[in-house]
């Protein structure tokens, strides 16, 4: 009989806690004002389906209800509400996380888009940015001032997460970070209080949150320093059948170039059966100096869209919107340096593990190779700490992110875990490489908006792990931000 029971009591439970969803998203809807607003799956408007989108498909759930909060009053009042009912949550900013939960939930989902405002300050040189932003509009915005920030490098990236995560930037060589250049944030802490952390109003929380993700609550602006923008040189390079030439020449520039306004990102694809290497260069001015890209510039392609242009055109001269709607996964890790063995290696990960899972649906295998100089980790001010990355001091570590896309547009479900496997597989084979090649980076710190989700927090934050879990314990005693996903401490 008790196993006859099972079953029943299992859709009796899920029963109950729709139910109380249910209840957690009315009791909402009574709690905000009217700049605010609650959304069902039923919801014809279209407001549902964007807040709770993801780019990569495989990044969604079915929430509940979608909550677009307007103020930072509202905010308080949902978090507190969420931890007075213990319900799951999650917060989005834009979506661009890979990782199934981590902005997505079967809950009450928080779409920050309402807090989409970006008000220049000429007098501090700072920008205060709503957390709701894509790159893309605060670039736009700041260019009538002639300033930018240090932001994304590729169109459609969410300013909240990828500023908890870190940061990684054209605009890196110069001022390090994006966290590096954060001077305040408007902080939802989990008892509702509503904050500007600061270095000197709570240093210790201002620490955790340059790099801690969404750990100590919900941050609805941020305010970071601005930088003088000319136009900038710069654009697309896409290859095929160059692999060799292009190889030698990112690894030359690796090693060679010591000019801080430069920078390139090159990305070696298997896609569509073949290795195609497609290579953003830029330079922060409107004219390189001579002979600095000359090697990329040499070699045949099957497109050269360079030219002098402003930041936004070429920040969205990267069509990342391409494989949208595919399931997909990110994973990564550090090099000390791009020496010719780990380009080969590179580019022989792309094609065998391009090969191997194109039976499994992969659409598209792609690796991301990040060069920048040995100083990229001395901008943060006065040498101060920060929870991301916990070497500053280290030799500068070079991320290398994966980024693996499955399934055609629209299908449910998907060889998941396949991919997830291989792409810890090619990581494990990287490392041995890695390691004949002089480099000792076992046990570097992994960039945290790159890691698969099962990836140790010893090896995203290491020896800041104990005073990230202290800060925690002391802003969110009652674990409220645990009902939420991402790396939790």
């Amino acid at each position: 009989m008790a196993r006859c029971l099972r079953p029943l009591c299992a859709v009796l439970a899920l029963a109950s806690s729709a139910l109380a969803l249910s209840n957690v998203c009315a009791d909402i809807e009574k709690l905000i004002s009217p700049a605010s607003a609650v959304y069902y799956p039923n919801d014809t408007s279209a407001h549902y389906a964007a807040d709770v989108a993801h780019w990569a498909a495989s990044s969604s759930q079915v929430a509940a209800c979608s909550v677009e909060p307007g103020t930072a009053v509202d905010v308080s009042k949902i978090l507190k509400l969420i931890g007075r009912t213990r319900t799951p949550f999650a917060v989005r900013g834009a979506g661009h996380t890979m990782n199934l939960g981590w902005s997505s939930t079967t809950g009450v989902h928080i779409a920050m888009k309402r807090f989409a405002s970006v008000q220049y300050n000429a007098d501090s040189q700072t920008v205060d940015i709503g957390a709701g932003l894509r790159w893309d509009d605060v670039y736009a915005a700041l260019a009538p001032f002639g300033v930018n920030v240090v932001g994304g490098r590729v169109n459609g990236v969410g300013v909240a997460g990828f500023t908890l995560g870190g940061g990684f930037s054209y605009k890196t060589n110069q001022y390090g970070l994006t966290v590096d250049t954060v001077v305040a944030y408007e902080l939802v802490k989990p008892n509702g209080a509503i904050v500007n952390v600061t270095e000197c109003s709570e240093p210790d929380l201002f620490f955790g949150l340059k790099g801690g993700m969404n750990n100590f609550g919900i941050v609805t602006r941020f305010t970071l320093k601005t930088h003088p923008q000319s136009q900038v040189w710069g654009g697309l390079i896409a290859y095929v059948g160059q692999e060799p030439a292009v190889s030698a020449a990112v690894a030359k520039f690796s090693a060679t170039s010591t000019d801080p306004k430069a920078a390139i990102l090159p990305s070696y694809n298997f896609v569509q059966g073949q290795l195609a290497i497609s290579h953003f260069v830029f330079y922060d001015g409107p004219t390189p100096p001579p002979g600095l890209f000359d090697d990329f510039l040499a070699i045949p392609s099957v497109v050269q869209d360079v030219s002098t242009r402003s930041f936004l055109s070429l920040v969205q001269s990267g069509h990342s919107e391409v494989y949208a709607g595919h399931r997909g996964a990110f994973h990564s890790l550090c090099l000390l340096a791009y020496t010719p063995a780990m380009m080969a290696a590179i580019a022989n990960e792309t094609n065998f593990w391009g090969a191997k899972l194109a039976p499994s649906g992969a659409s598209f295998i792609s690796y991301a190779v990040e060069p920048f100089l040995p100083s990229l980790y001395t901008h943060n001010p006065d040498g101060t700490p920060t929870a991301f990355p916990f070497a500053r001091t280290d030799p500068g570590l070079l991320p290398l992110n994966l980024y693996y896309a499955w399934a055609p547009p629209g299908t449910v479900g998907g060889p998941d875990g396949t991919f997830h496997a291989a792409m810890k597989a090619s990581v494990a084979h990287l490392l041995r490489v890695a390691a004949a090649d002089g480099q000792d980076v076992a046990r570097a710190p992994l960039y945290p908006n790159y890691v698969l989700a099962d990836t140790p927090l010893e090896r995203v934050y290491g020896r800041n792990l104990p005073r990230l879990r202290a800060i925690r314990r002391r802003v969110d005693p009652h674990r409220v931000m645990g009902l939420a996903g991402g790396l939790k401490f």
